[in-house]
């Protein structure tokens, strides 16, 4: 799943969409994806990166390097709390510029589907992450810089 996220992050040229219920420890803090995503919004002005978490307490509580680039490139990186009405959805999946997408029906499973080319598919997700990104709120835990 690592690999596929990888992959699919970097097939994108302007936009990353990520919905996750914990930030998966070990595939959105890995050094080969935090490079690919600090390559994209460190050569591409108008490149935006946007993180519906479901549970980011987690994420908070045990560290992450991807909030930490996020709080350092907070410019491009925005992270947003699902509101709790929203986190029925058990799916977790991960847009590369509504045309790439890594897909899981079950977010606490690592079965899923991956593909760099399906704007179909990526366009319907696009929609329904769109939808929770405008109903939820800003995580000001991720903003917020520790000491």
């Amino acid at each position: 799943m690592r690999d596929a996220v990888i992959d699919v992050a970097s097939e994108a040229s302007r936009k990353l969409s990520i919905f996750s219920h914990d930030l998966d420890p070990g595939i959105y803090d890995d050094p080969d994806f935090l490079e690919i995503v600090k390559h994209l919004v460190l050569s591409q002005a108008y490149s935006r990166i946007r993180v519906l978490i479901a549970d980011p307490q987690r994420a908070i509580k045990n560290g992450n390097a991807f909030v930490h680039l996020g709080r350092r490139l907070n410019t491009y990186i925005e992270f947003r709390h699902v509101r709790e009405d929203l986190r029925t959805h058990a799916e977790s999946f991960c847009i590369a510029d509504e045309t790439a997408l890594v897909y899981r029906l079950q977010h606490e499973r690592w079965e899923g589907i991956a593909d760099t080319y399906e704007p179909a598919v990526a366009k319907l997700y696009g929609r329904m992450f769109d939808e929770i990104w405008q109903a939820s709120e800003v995580e000001i835990e991720f903003r917020q810089l520790g000491i």
